[in-house]
């Protein structure tokens, strides 16, 4: 009975919130999925059991943030990048180690992919790469954290303008796929890729077509 009454909780207080700009988490994930969800596409609701993991995640980030104010690092956290036209986002963190900056962005994964995590994951390269565009910092840290096990493993990457010029690039160019309610193709190694197995709109994407989308609520624009 607990168990129904709490995951009823979780899905009541799920949010469609109107997107109007790209958010930085978006960079590296289907464009697809992407569309979709600016044009407030039907969805299949989010498992309680995945926002309660989301939520284990951001208690995870609140125990980092501690000690690093613990240690007296300097440190800001959850900053908003420059206000500008097509994206939106935080950063975890700026910290200032050695009289340099770096952003620090928190990921926490369970055991099995952080045991075989040798190399920070391509999804997560493109987003710090973008704080750091936005906030005229050339060094990042990106901080893995198992959450099972609760072990480390941290990544340093530098600031790489010329992948972020192409990441732009692609949010442009599907904000005016947006715009024009062209729906984009799907990820050429549909349905095997990782994200098509969690995604929300996997229905949606089955039937519909790439030529005009009209939704009913197609009203949304980047």
């Amino acid at each position: 009975m607990l168990k129904e009454i709490i995951d009823q909780f979780y899905l009541e207080n799920q949010k469609n919130r109107e997107q109007t700009r790209f958010y930085i988490t978006d960079a590296g994930k289907c464009p697809r999925a992407v569309f979709f969800k600016f044009k407030n596409a039907p969805k299949e609701p989010t498992h309680p059991r995945i926002m309660r993991i989301f939520e284990h995640g951001e208690n995870i980030h609140r125990s980092i943030f501690n000690v690093l104010y613990r240690l007296k690092i300097g440190v800001t956290t959850e900053i908003p990048i420059p206000s500008q036209e097509i994206v939106s986002g935080r950063a975890d963190a700026i910290l200032c180690m050695n009289n340099e900056n770096y952003v620090l962005d928190i990921k926490s994964i369970n055991s099995m992919i952080f045991r075989n995590l040798a190399s920070p994951k391509e999804e997560n390269v493109y987003q710090i790469q973008l704080y750091m565009h936005f906030f005229g910092i050339k060094k990042g840290i990106l901080l893995y954290v198992d959450k099972d096990q609760q072990e480390l493993k941290e990544f340093f990457v530098n600031y790489d303008e010329k992948l972020c010029n192409g990441l732009m690039d692609k949010f442009h160019s599907l904000k005016n796929q947006i715009e024009s309610n062209i729906l984009p193709e799907r990820l050429e190694d549909y349905p095997k890729n990782w994200q098509c197995n969690y995604c929300v709109f996997k229905e949606i994407c089955k039937s519909a077509n790439t030529a005009d989308f009209k939704p009913e609520n197609s009203s949304q624009s980047a």
